[in-house]
């Protein structure tokens, strides 16, 4: 009877030793299946910086409609911290060190509908960077004529058309196709690539820097509330 008892002790024990483990397994695949959730994709990662771009594309339209109706009430100062933050991030970052660097060479070679965007893409961002300079250098004057405030307008409308084109394609066709061109692995590899360049560019998170610096931005403009723009109803026919 002993000997039925002790035998009979070890293998409870045992299978307690069992479920332990497979709970602190379950535990750990959880764990890991909640981080992987949580991670952020290479793609996802350049189209969240395409909405970081977006906003303060909007910012230039609101500043445009001031210019042309009240331009003696246009803060420059936001004017000119949202190129800065359009520079940095969108024109330093994100084109030269993401698309221009690890996104369009891949592309190109992949060859297809989205290679023949390339070279207008690449055309498109120098241009920009002829118009924040621009931008750059009326906000530095510290004020606007009449004239002027209508020519910084346009620059500003123009810097808009042009981005609205340029991020849906890239978005619809760039983006996906060079995707499509990489390995998982490799697009993991992306992944972790653009983190570390963006560490090394920011010294910290770079989106989420910049996300603060827009939504600053929004609030001293008054934009920030997104109910504001919701549309009224359409008349009835």
């Amino acid at each position: 009877m002993i000997e039925i008892d002790n035998t009979r002790r070890r293998l409870v024990a045992a299978g307690t030793g069992f479920a332990l483990a497979g709970a602190n397994f379950s535990a750990v695949l959880a764990e890991e299946k909640h981080v992987a959730e949580k991670e952020v994709t290479a793609v996802e990662d350049l189209m969240r910086e395409h909405g970081v771009i977006r906003r303060a594309i909007l910012v230039y339209r609101d500043i445009a409609t001031k210019l042309r109706t009240k331009p003696a009430s246009v803060d420059l100062k936001l004017l000119g911290r949202t190129a800065d933050l359009f520079r940095s991030f969108g024109e330093n970052y994100h084109e030269k060190e993401l698309e221009e660097t690890h996104i369009f060479p891949i592309v190109r070679k992949a060859g297809g509908q989205a290679s023949a965007y390339v070279d207008t893409l690449i055309s498109q961002h120098q241009r920009s960077h002829e118009l924040t300079d621009y931008v750059l250098a009326a906000v530095a004057k510290g004020g606007v004529s009449a004239t002027e405030a209508e020519s910084l307008a346009r620059v500003l409308d123009s810097v808009e058309l042009m981005y609205e084109h340029h991020s849906a394609r890239e978005d619809t066709v760039v983006f996906p196709a060079w995707k499509e061109a990489l390995s998982p692995h490799q697009l993991d590899e992306m992944g972790e690539k653009f983190e570390e360049i963006e560490h090394r560019q920011f010294g910290k998170d770079g989106f989420e820097d910049a996300v603060a610096q827009i939504s600053a931005i929004e609030q001293a403009l008054g934009t920030a509330d997104l109910e504001r723009f919701t549309a009224t109803p359409p008349a009835k026919l």
